[in-house]
């Protein structure tokens, strides 16, 4: 009895609940970085908080990610997207 415990529990750690790879939305050509001004399509990097989500949470390569970045942030300076969002306390 003590074996089948110690078999059930040896699972392999890497099939955690079936998830699938993340795959660079930019790679395979579903999005584009080609301007500042599509917000839309920025705020879905950024948290509510307004920060750069990093690449383990969004799931885009280092290149696309660094353009990303760079990109958000010259969204920031025109102020086409919030560089902080207002801190609701009550």
């Amino acid at each position: 009895m003590a074996k089948e415990r110690e078999q059930r529990s040896r699972r392999p750690a890497n099939n955690r609940r079936g998830r699938r790879p993340k795959v660079c939305q930019f790679c395979t050509g579903e999005l584009e970085i080609t301007d500042y001004h599509n917000s839309k399509m920025l705020r879905r990097f950024i948290s509510d908080t307004a920060k750069i989500l990093p690449r383990r949470r969004t799931g885009v390569c280092a290149k696309h990610q660094r353009r990303l970045a760079t990109t958000i942030k010259r969204a920031r300076m025109l102020a086409i997207i919030p560089i902080t969002q207002q801190l609701v306390r009550k």
